[in-house]
């Protein structure tokens, strides 16, 4: 009897002890947990996880579970979407809008933004039809690095605003004589991403307005040869053989390369590690003038949250002036914020680059990508139809391509 009466009290204690454990894990589950996922690097996560602290210390009923994937971010997406494991918040470029939308993954957040705060073209790269799904984070453009100490030291006069295609192919072609052919004039991509300027300031496209049929003509063709020139006729550019393994960041930085074109994103690592006075200045004028494609980043809400109104507040928060300023301290992105763009933190002539201004007057003139639901598909098709090209091995008037 005894020994049944020490179970039983061992059972009960179990019991007590078990409910004590449930009880205090409910108090630290408390809180409601949000799921936010972003891709980026340690240096961005860096700047990021303050304000999550700061967004939890003022929203105490709130957790933000930080789901960082800096690699394959939309391939691992998919996956989160398809086992129904989508987080609440999605860090989104407007390439996936029209495809998640489309398949209803989406929160429509149109009611949710004031639209007059952001750059136009910023809500247009959310804008799917007619319904806005993210609230944008940041702009991103293209425009061109030079080297100015580069410059100075060939003697060679700096880019002017109203400098146009030509004008950066003579300049580059002064770089290859004056220097013996030890600078490149000019940085070479092998991506359409980076020949989208040429095509659209020369009136050319290589897509319908709506990015769904392929749409190369005559100008195109000739604009895709242009471009092609520039590295395998003329050797102002490097070509394959003559990067190697190195970017065109990398070459930049030692010196190789006196104007690259790229985005905002590389400003961090040029003030960080250039040993040279450096600047930017707008993609050159075309035909058509100077028109680069605009793209956009920005906080998306999965549709199946089950905690819309807290992760909404998380939107709101991450997306406001206060939480952009800091984001933008790093130089890294291009706020999509006009008060914040417009500001002392962007326009900062303190450190370089000086004329940081271009990158907002760039989007006054650039062209949102046209993009659909199969647009990856189709520029991946580009890219490989159009290498033997861009390697200088074929003509693009000799390329055959099927929709």
């Amino acid at each position: 009897m005894k020994k049944i009466f020490t179970v039983v009290a061992i059972l009960f204690l179990l019991m007590l002890m078990l409910m004590l454990f449930v009880s205090k894990s409910n108090n630290i589950n408390d809180k409601l947990v949000i799921k936010f996922s972003t891709w980026g690097s340690q240096s961005e996560i860096s700047f990021l996880l303050p304000l999550i602290k700061e967004f939890e210390q003022n929203n105490p009923d709130i957790k933000i579970e930080l789901v960082h994937i800096p690699q394959n971010y939309f391939q691992k997406l998919h996956m989160l979407f398809a086992s129904n494991l989508a987080p609440d918040v999605i860090f989104i470029n407007n390439y996936y809008i029209p495809k998640y939308a489309d398949t209803n993954l989406l929160e429509d957040l149109t009611q949710y933004i004031k639209t007059d705060d952001f750059f136009p073209e910023a809500i247009e790269c959310f804008t799917f039809e007619n319904k806005i799904y993210a609230i944008p984070r940041d702009v991103s453009n293209l425009v061109v690095y030079y080297n100015k100490s580069l410059f100075d030291k060939y003697n060679v006069p700096y880019p002017s605003k109203n400098w146009t295609i030509n004008d950066f192919i003579n300049i580059s072609k002064q770089f290859k004589n004056k220097s013996n052919g030890k600078i490149f004039g000019m940085s070479y991509e092998t991506d359409f991403f980076y020949v989208m300027p040429f095509l659209f300031s020369n009136g050319a496209s290589i897509l319908s307005d709506d990015g769904s049929i392929i749409t190369i003509d005559k100008n195109a063709l000739n604009t895709i040869n242009l471009y092609s020139n520039l590295a395998y006729k003329y050797h102002y550019a490097p070509q394959k053989s003559d990067s190697a393994s190195r970017t065109m960041a990398q070459m930049f930085l030692q010196q190789k390369i006196a104007m690259h074109i790229s985005g905002r994103w590389l400003v961090p690592k040029y003030r960080a590690e250039a040993d040279f006075d450096w600047d930017i200045t707008n993609f050159p004028k075309g035909s058509k003038g100077s028109i680069v494609n605009i793209d956009a980043s920005g906080y998306a809400m999965s549709k199946n949250s089950k905690h819309k109104k807290e992760a909404l507040r998380f939107i709101n928060f991450i997306s406001s002036e206060y939480a952009l300023s800091k984001l933008t301290q790093n130089g890294l992105i291009v706020p999509a914020c006009k008060n914040v763009a417009y500001s002392e933190v962007f326009l900062d002539k303190k450190q370089p680059p000086v004329q940081a201004v271009v990158f907002l007057d760039t989007i006054k003139t650039g062209k949102p990508t046209p993009v659909n639901a199969n647009y990856q598909r189709i520029t991946d098709k580009l890219n490989l139809t159009f290498e033997p090209v861009f390697l200088g091995a074929k003509n693009a008037f000799n390329i055959k391509l099927k929709q």
